[in-house]
């Protein structure tokens, strides 16, 4: 299966209110080039403010409970996930969303709006292939009688069964290719739900001030839902398919698979997503294992004859993956590391300036790997966005994956991200700049 990813063809706003903060927001979608991916940025502009909807950045589920909402230092947006299904399902991979206010807008409740304005903004395709992430065995997560699983497929098919015993909505069950055509007819319309009990526990926690009866269908657990009609006999089960779609749409690429719902929520969805991110990263590795083995790989002593470190500052063990425009590089981090002797010895971990430092080296041999700058050096200029996510100690592996994102004369700008047990530890962007020796 191969696609050209896409983005929008103009400009086009959309505002309303926050289902759950009751505030005035407004998003403005501008169209993006390739590999941009999906990018929220506040009104005003502030560096501070940019932020990708990622799985990295989920804000915890338990503090922010029936709502996906994603956060960083300098910004969190609310309730995305109605906006992430749409754009997902009618397959727009890159775009600039600027947002004044917290909280994507309630709209009617379901994700048609947000597929009405993709539609006005016009659809344009890139010159670029999609990235998609084939499943090819089976992937199962359980908690409290909810289940999700994921089952090999040439095409992203969604199922999901709701189960609301001793109320009128009962037991549900739909099925979807998930086409862009199939999304818009078939879920896009579906709103969100609650039984009418639980309004009250939903307005002490503070959430629901921008829900009303017309955009969120009540249901009162014998007579179905109260001032309202459902668009579809099964609307609420339809919805939760586009709610699981949003959700999956924090993997950051197109997924091939047929996921299977039971029962699950925004909590019991995104650790199925951390689950499959894991298992994406633990394939690259090996892939790159098995690919760049023998004369592909660049040991200790190949990486020696292009960068200038040694022992005991050469943090990169081998290279795996290597061109113009990436390299990837390992670091086993061991008990012996010289490190640990004075860094927390009681509780050793790797210190952060270090894991910034090996990715710098993985960009040097990025940038020094040709004829032409042999011999010579790769400085640092500048360091920023660098986050540390997650310690690293003794026994684990460090995949140090190194972009270039532009280079104009001697002058590189690289992004930087390490990896351990496929998830990121840590992240960062800096400038280097080629001298002569």
């Amino acid at each position: 299966m191969e696609k050209s990813q896409r983005t929008i063809e103009r400009s086009v706003e959309i505002e309303g209110l926050g289902l759950h903060t009751g505030e005035k927001t407004r998003l403005i979608f501008h169209p993006a080039p390739a590999d941009t991916g999906i990018v929220f940025m506040k009104k005003d502009g502030s560096q501070n403010g940019v932020i990708k909807p990622v799985i990295e950045n989920l804000l915890d589920t338990a503090k922010f409970p029936r709502r996906t909402s994603i956060g960083d230092e300098g910004v969190q947006i609310h309730t995305v996930e109605h906006l992430l299904s749409a754009l997902y399902s009618m397959e727009i991979d890159n775009v600039l969303i600027e947002i004044e206010g917290n909280e994507c807008p309630g709209l009617d409740g379901s994700a048609r709006p947000f597929v009405e304005i993709i539609k006005k903004a016009g659809i344009k395709q890139l010159n670029k292939k999609k990235n998609i992430f084939v499943v090819k065995e089976p992937i199962y997560i359980s908690e409290n009688n909810t289940h999700i699983i994921a089952l090999p497929s040439d095409e992203l098919k969604i199922s999901y069964i709701l189960d609301y015993p001793e109320t009128s909505l009962g037991s549900q069950y739909a099925s979807y290719s998930i086409t862009p055509e199939i999304y818009e007819k078939e879920i896009a319309p579906a709103r969100t739900f609650c039984l009418k009990e639980e309004i009250e526990p939903l307005k002490k926690m503070g959430l629901g001030k921008g829900s009303d009866y017309k955009n969120t269908l009540v249901i009162d657990k014998d007579k179905g839902p109260i001032d309202n009609q459902f668009r579809f006999k099964d609307e609420p089960v339809r919805h939760k398919i586009s709610d699981l779609i949003g959700d999956i749409a924090l993997f950051g690429c197109y997924i091939a698979a047929h996921i299977i719902g039971i029962k699950s929520g925004h909590a019991m969805n995104t650790r199925f997503i951390r689950k499959m991110k894991g298992l994406q990263e633990k394939e690259k590795i090996d892939i790159r294992d098995k690919v760049y083995s023998g004369d592909g790989v660049l040991y200790a002593e190949d990486i020696c004859k292009i960068i200038p470190h040694r022992y005991p500052f050469l943090l990169v063990d081998r290279i795996v993956e290597l061109n113009d425009n990436k390299a990837v590089g390992i670091k086993n981090v061991s008990m012996n590391e010289w490190f640990f002797q004075g860094h927390f010895p009681g509780k050793p971990i790797m210190p952060g300036v270090l894991i910034v430092e090996a990715m710098a080296q993985v960009g040097g041999v990025l940038m020094l790997q040709k004829d032409e700058n042999r011999g010579k050096l790769a400085y640092f200029m500048s360091i920023e966005q660098v986050k540390f996510r997650k310690a690293v100690r003794p026994g684990c592996q460090l995949i140090l994956q190194v972009e270039l994102l532009k280079s104009k004369g001697k002058v590189a700008r690289l992004e930087g991200k390490a990896f351990v047990d496929g998830s990121v530890v840590t992240e960062g962007k800096f400038m280097s700049t080629i001298v002569d020796e």
